[in-house]
């Protein structure tokens, strides 16, 4: 009897293990492989046919797993939940409900919070029937999803470990069926998971806590930058190509939004200044050709002419970053036009870097005197960069000292400080 009992504690292990495994290949292998399906199907099947040899640790180190995931999973994105409100922007273009956008960025943390909560509760042992059926309504939402994403391609990037970790929409979607194995078992003894050393309503109360916690800390990453930068502009980086030998070429792919039809083109020979265009085009990706700009990007003047350089040879230099320009408010302006007024005073060079149509800063030139370095850019990479509208960034020969979002401009003393 002994016997069988480690044997079918040893199974259960062991198909949690196999999924382990596939998860480790996934990760090595971006593209769709029949031999990397087989092989994640078969801890899938083995889990629902052995689920009851799962007993009290094997179901442990399910949820924990399980839980972990979870965790990380929303953390990446709760860090920044600009970028997942940008990624739910792209999913309502690419499904046709425009309608929702307005709730994008409501939705995205409303999302990674019930994320985090079914993974901090089934990581705790809290609520862990509860956890489990959220768990499992959650992993049907983003299978689903993420294969229609793998099998038609309709958002590149569905962003789900944020900006921390880039899978391909195969991966991610490989990902997602990885995490069903490992959860089936939960599903299937759903009855025995509980837990006998807090009382329901005291696993209730510390959900409600880590809910209000975490809720805040989005929050604040909301208003502020994300606490922890995954991005390519990171404080403290060098920008600069390192040993570019040849010209480096940028390839830019755009979908027209009602025909589906994709164009390719070689930056900056694009219609960007057409703001009909743009508004009846997407971009889609983007590719390089040589160099070896880290970023992949150029700013360019009205006329379409390349000012990369500024970036990377200008001493103490300012760079307002305002995607959309035209959402800036009153208070928006008179905060850029205070660190526009020291930059003069104390020697500091400025730029400012927009994706919106040039006919907007004509109008905008003749009420404010600071838009005179006006540049333009893809709206992508400039969100990229501060992930505020308008955000300011302190840059030296290319190398990023420092980055504030709107509500966080610095003062003399603060800017001093940072230069010495």
């Amino acid at each position: 009897m002994k016997k069988d009992y480690t044997k079918s504690v040893f199974l259960s292990y062991a198909i949690t293990v196999w999924a382990l495994l596939c998860a480790v290949l996934v990760g090595i292998f971006p593209d769709f492989s029949w031999m990397m399906l087989a092989a994640i199907v078969f801890p899938i099947v083995a889990a629902l046919l052995f689920n009851s040899l799962y007993n009290k640790s094997g179901l442990a180190l399910c949820r924990f797993l399980v839980g972990a995931l979870f965790v990380f999973s929303s953390f990446t994105k709760g860090v920044d939940p600009l970028g997942t409100k940008y990624k739910m922007l792209d999913y309502f273009i690419a499904y046709d409900i425009q309608w929702l956008n307005d709730l994008a960025l409501p939705l995205a943390v409303v999302m990674i919070m019930a994320e985090f909560i079914v993974g901090i509760c089934l990581l705790l042992n809290l609520l862990p029937r509860l956890a489990t059926l959220g768990a499992s309504l959650l992993m049907i939402f983003f299978t689903i999803t993420t294969y229609f994403d793998a099998k038609y391609n309709l958002v590149p990037d569905c962003g789900c470990f944020g900006t921390a970790i880039k899978m391909s929409n195969w991966q991610t979607f490989f990902k997602n069926l990885i995490i069903i194995s490992v959860l089936i078992p939960l599903i299937f003894n759903n009855k025995t998971l509980v837990n006998k050393r807090v009382t329901i309503l005291g696993q209730t109360l510390f959900t409600f806590i880590f809910m209000g916690m975490f809720i805040g800390f989005e929050i604040y990453n909301v208003r502020h930058l994300p606490v922890i930068d995954f991005m390519e502009w990171k404080v403290g980086k060098d920008m600069k190509p390192a040993g570019e030998t040849e010209p480096t070429e940028i390839y830019l792919t755009f979908k027209n939004m009602a025909t589906g039809e994709e164009q390719e083109y070689l930056s900056p020979n694009y219609p960007w200044n057409d703001s009909v265009w743009m508004s009846q085009w997407e971009f889609v990706s983007q590719r390089q050709e040589g160099g070896s700009q880290s970023f992949g990007f150029s700013i360019l003047n009205e006329e379409g002419d390349d000012f990369t350089d500024v970036l990377f040879d200008t001493e103490k230099l300012f760079v307002f970053v305002a995607p959309y320009l035209d959402e800036m408010t009153e208070k928006d302006f008179s905060e850029c036009q205070r660190i526009y007024d020291f930059a003069n005073e104390n020697g500091f060079n400025y730029l400012w870097i927009t994706s919106v149509n040039p006919e907007y800063v004509y109008d905008l030139q003749e009420k404010y005197y600071m838009f005179d370095e006006v540049y333009y850019g893809d709206e992508l990479e400039l969100k990229t960069m501060v992930r505020s509208n308008p955000g300011l960034m302190l840059m030296d020969k290319g190398v990023v000292l420092d980055k504030w979002s709107k509500i966080d401009f610095p003062y003399a003393e603060e800017i001093f400080k940072i230069r010495n």
